[in-house]
């Protein structure tokens, strides 16, 4: 029986989202979905934990999830991405205000970089004028690249407790939304 996420073992999102096999060179077992996630965090590639949550999580759960993490390395990160993160928190709080939508899609105006542009482009992926769902990548590939790119930031000594806290972040997050 599947979860409210609708993947009874990784396999099944694997099976659902085949973009994810793009983001990630693991191959999906039969595990439930967070004991699968637990077990790349203690393997070879622990990163692709991350990919895995990023595309485990519904999209604007995944969204939000990105925007926590960033706030948890925001010393790390430029005005600018500051910016773009409260812009990302007022879109995911009010999905269907149209300024919010407006504000973060007139943001964008060049290619994302940075962590928080990969997060607020996430946040706007299916907006029209950006014709990102054509790409054949979901919001998630944007929120991965986000997450991994806030964790480059970090010292290297820091990295796996950051990534750690991240990854126990988004199972939590899963939890709540199954």
């Amino acid at each position: 029986m599947a979860n409210e996420l609708g993947y009874r073992t990784a396999r099944d999102l694997f099976i659902a989202c085949p973009a994810i096999a793009r983001d990630m060179k693991s191959l999906a077992t039969g595990q439930p979905p967070l004991d699968f996630c637990r077990s790349l965090l203690a393997g070879r590639v622990p990163e692709e934990a991350v990919t895995f949550c990023a595309y485990l999580l519904p999209e604007r759960a995944a969204v939000w999830w990105g925007h926590e993490c960033l706030s948890n390395v925001a010393e790390l990160l430029a005005g600018q991405d500051l910016e773009l993160l409260a812009l990302v928190h007022a879109r995911v709080g009010e999905p269907d205000n149209p300024q919010h939508q407006a504000a973060l899609s007139n943001s964008l105006q060049l290619p994302p970089a940075t962590p928080a542009a990969w997060i607020a482009l996430a946040a706007v992926w299916r907006h029209p004028t950006l014709k990102m769902e054509s790409s054949g990548f979901p919001a998630a590939h944007a929120v991965n690249a986000a997450i991994l790119a806030g964790l480059a930031r970090a010292a290297l000594a820091d990295r796996f407790t950051l990534l750690s806290a991240f990854v126990e972040m988004g199972i939590e997050m899963a939890q709540l939304e199954a």
